[in-house]
């Protein structure tokens, strides 16, 4: 079982890169989209991730706490870096899914007339949980390099 530790690195890192790259790089592209084509993109992009992330977010989780049982020597790290992703998923399923959920499914004739507001909301707490589950995947790639 010496690869599976490595395999929850190489997934979480993944996951953390694709969740940077929302709040870094394609959430602002498409923020500046003309007209209403960056609410057509967040909605897509709402739909599309929010059937792949709910998958990733919970095998990232269980990865690492399977690699915290097998790392004693940096048990610690490994088991902070879990905690941060079960606090990542109890953000996700509370604060965002909500506002995604909503989202998915707007079009430029259904969107209400504060989904700019709801969009940033969205926007702020992902910036948060990016940081959360940079922090875990930090302490997770000390864990296992240690």
């Amino acid at each position: 079982m010496d690869w599976l530790p490595i395999v929850a690195v190489v997934v979480t890192g993944v996951m953390v890169g694709v969740e940077a790259s929302v709040a870094f790089v394609i959430n602002p592209i498409v923020d500046r989209l003309p007209e209403n084509a960056g609410l057509l993109a967040r909605a897509d992009g709402g739909r599309m991730l929010g059937r792949l992330m709910p998958f990733w977010y919970f095998g990232s989780l269980l990865l690492t706490a399977a690699a915290a049982m097998l790392l004693p020597e940096a048990a610690i790290a490994a088991w902070i870096a879990a905690g941060l992703l079960v606090l990542s998923v109890l953000m996700s399923v509370t604060l965002l899914v909500p506002i995604n959920n909503r989202s998915k499914n707007w079009t430029p004739e259904t969107a209400p007339a504060d989904w700019r507001e709801q969009v940033g909301r969205w926007d702020a707490l992902h910036y948060v949980r990016v940081a959360i589950i940079v922090a875990a995947f930090t302490l997770l790639t000390v864990a296992v390099a240690a």
